[in-house]
């Protein structure tokens, strides 16, 4: 099990857990649009950083980008291997083809 797929059972054993029992927790208490506006926060933070040219603070916002879509898709229930699929199946795709399949 990597570091992701680890983090991702920590957060899925803190649904429904008391919310002053972790900061996972009180997160998923408020449901998916706090979820989900937390999320949109850090993706911000970590696109700052990442125009700033800053690889260290680049790396923690990105770690913190992925633990929160993680609690995001927990909240939505929506799992990792769900995700991980839609990838897979994207795989040898161009990306162009990819986007315009969706969008047509």
């Amino acid at each position: 099990m990597n570091a992701l797929e680890k983090l991702n059972a920590t957060i899925a054993s803190r649904k429904g857990a008391a919310p002053e029992s972790s900061y996972t927790a009180k997160l998923l208490s408020h449901g998916t649009e706090k979820c989900a506006k937390k999320f949109g926060e850090e993706a911000f933070e970590l696109a700052l950083a990442a125009v700033q040219n800053n690889k260290a603070n680049t790396a923690n916002e990105a770690a913190d980008v992925l633990y929160h879509l993680l609690v995001l898709l927990q909240s939505a229930d929506v799992s990792l291997a769900d995700v991980l699929a839609v990838l897979e199946s994207r795989e040898g795709t161009s990306g162009l083809v990819e986007k315009a399949n969706r969008n047509g």
